[in-house]
């Protein structure tokens, strides 16, 4: 639907390699991205594909900006933003799949369960929305801030249901993160928040850098959970949503070694490095197809596995690596993963993932009772 869309230019890029990742978290200025980080030209790190994708963790950054003398109150909100990622795995881990429906009440006010077209189409009249989301069509990223605007437009003016704009946005998203984006979804639509979030036309200008006036969202905040529904949102569309896996020859397995099972969400490539293993990213046709993702994103992650050394792709299901070892037994020690929700049916060890807070498990009701207990382990 997206592809016959006029590209417009853009600064935004993702590089693959190990070493030009490092260099970014060098670069990470906290101190201006607490006072920027809202503006979509702020100073953001572009870091959250690497951290969704388990390339790099939201410790070895931390402990990266800590390490150059900054004192963590002084960079308060640069951590706060870094452990909402982690805030929203510890959902996942107790919610399981209660993750995907209305977690705290139910949505209100929906019309439909369908895909808003204009926000599909990028033709919502709103000029910095639809730039930015021709932005996520050809860049696979989005401002963090821009995405709550979306979501807003979808949910809470469009009366969207949550779920299908949001696998919408996952399907595009370099750092496609399930736990982050829906939540985040549900936080605005009101199902994981105490009341839903608008943004009107001023705020959207303020944050975008633009001068837009007289759109359906020109109005006070206040006015806009009553404002009519807009005719430019009338119009659904059902999302066809497919993940085209590549074809590869099956891995070459050594049976007499351990396995390390690397995925979508596990691209470490200093995980057990020195260790002789067998090397496998796993690509499951079963999980794609619950959570499908563009090509562009598969394709994104297929060459971060390239810092993996010795790394072997394989399209199939686990039984089939386990398959390798025919003594089940034999499996369960020597197939290894790191614990993540979206895979715990993997079977074998399951290693740790590199936590910023490991001391902080379990369900918080908010954000910031979470953040209280983490700050502690800050002093």
């Amino acid at each position: 639907m997206n592809e016959s869309f006029p590209r417009h230019e853009s600064s935004i890029s993702f590089p693959v390699d190990y070493s030009s990742i490092l260099e970014r978290i060098s670069q990470i200025d906290p101190v201006h991205y607490g006072k920027t980080r809202n503006f979509i030209d702020g100073a953001v790190t572009y870091l959250s594909p690497y951290i969704s994708r388990g390339v790099i963790s939201g410790k070895q950054v931390q402990d990266s900006v800590l390490a150059k003398g900054h004192l963590p109150l002084a960079i308060e909100k640069f951590l706060q933003e870094l452990a909402w990622r982690e805030y929203f795995q510890r959902v996942w881990q107790v919610k399981s799949e209660a993750l995907f429906a209305d977690m705290k009440q139910t949505q209100a006010e929906v019309i439909h369960q369908q895909m808003t077209s204009a926000v599909a189409d990028a033709s919502t009249g709103i000029t910095a929305i639809d730039d930015q989301i021709l932005e996520l069509y050809k860049t696979g990223y989005m401002h963090n801030h821009v995405r709550m605007y979306v979501a807003s437009i979808s949910c809470n003016i469009g009366k969207a249901h949550w779920l299908a704009p949001s696998r919408w946005m996952y399907y595009h998203l370099l750092d496609g993160d399930l736990a982050s984006n829906t939540c985040s979804w549900q936080w605005v639509a009101g199902t994981f928040s105490s009341k839903k979030y608008y943004g009107n036309q001023e705020n959207i200008n303020k944050y975008t850098r633009t001068h837009q006036s007289r759109s359906f969202l020109d109005m006070p905040v206040e006015q806009l959970p009553g404002a009519p529904l807009p005719d430019v949102l009338q119009s659904t569309v059902d999302l066809t949503l497919t993940t085209r896996l590549p074809k590869v020859p099956p891995p070459i397995v050594d049976a007499t070694k351990p396995t390390l099972i690397y995925n979508s969400y596990n691209l470490d490539p200093l995980w057990r490095k020195e260790e002789e293993v067998n090397r496998v990213l796993l690509l499951e046709p079963s999980h794609f197809e619950k959570f499908p993702v563009s090509e562009k994103v598969l394709q994104w992650i297929i060459r971060l596995s390239g810092n993996i050394p010795h790394c072997q792709l394989m399209v199939g299901e686990v039984a089939e690596l386990e398959a390798y070892y025919p003594h089940s037994a034999l499996a369960q020690s020597v197939l290894v993963s790191k614990e993540h929700p979206a895979f715990d049916y993997y079977p074998g060890i399951k290693d740790p993932r590199d936590w910023m807070y490991p001391e902080v498990a379990g369900y918080f009701h908010s954000f910031f009772s979470y953040w209280k207990k983490c700050a502690t382990f800050l002093q």
